[in-house]
């Protein structure tokens, strides 16, 4: 499972020019979902992700969680996160989940967040054509995936 983490001011998710979802200080966090993933693929980021102190503190040093300063999250589903390039100039997306199996992890995902948090994330819709807005504040950009923990 790999996801990508933007520390943002605000972030939005238009699908079919109608606002979805749109957050305020907090993480627009991506998520790609690979066939080989399990819960403790879920567990490891989920704790990665409420625990990660990358929000600035009264020092003004990166000190806080997003739980520390009350944040928000939007989690978006993009299986192009498991994009391959190794091989000529076009993507492959073999380790991608399918539908079935990604759409229920990527469900699993929100609930076991939303409770660590203790309270909603807001998202995109999965498997939509969706416009993606933020400002990434810093800017923090990070990566993580659950097969390098080890």
């Amino acid at each position: 499972m790999r996801i990508l983490i933007q520390r943002v001011t605000e972030a939005s998710v238009t699908i079919n020019n109608k606002l979805t979802s749109s957050i305020h200080k907090g993480l627009l966090i991506f998520i790609g979902i690979e066939e080989a993933d399990n819960s403790e693929d879920m567990n490891w980021l989920i704790h990665k992700v409420i625990n990660l102190r990358i929000f600035n503190d009264e020092a003004n040093v990166m000190n806080l969680s997003v739980r520390d300063c009350k944040g928000e999250i939007l989690l978006v589903s993009q299986f192009t996160l498991h994009a391959s390039i190794k091989k000529g100039n076009r993507p492959s997306y073999i380790k991608a989940a399918k539908p079935e199996k990604a759409i229920s992890i990527y469900n699993a995902f929100i609930s076991e967040l939303s409770q660590a948090m203790d309270s909603p994330i807001s998202t995109g819709i999965f498997g939509a054509d969706m416009k993606i807005s933020l400002i990434n504040d810093g800017p923090v950009t990070i990566w993580m995936d659950s097969k390098d923990r080890y």
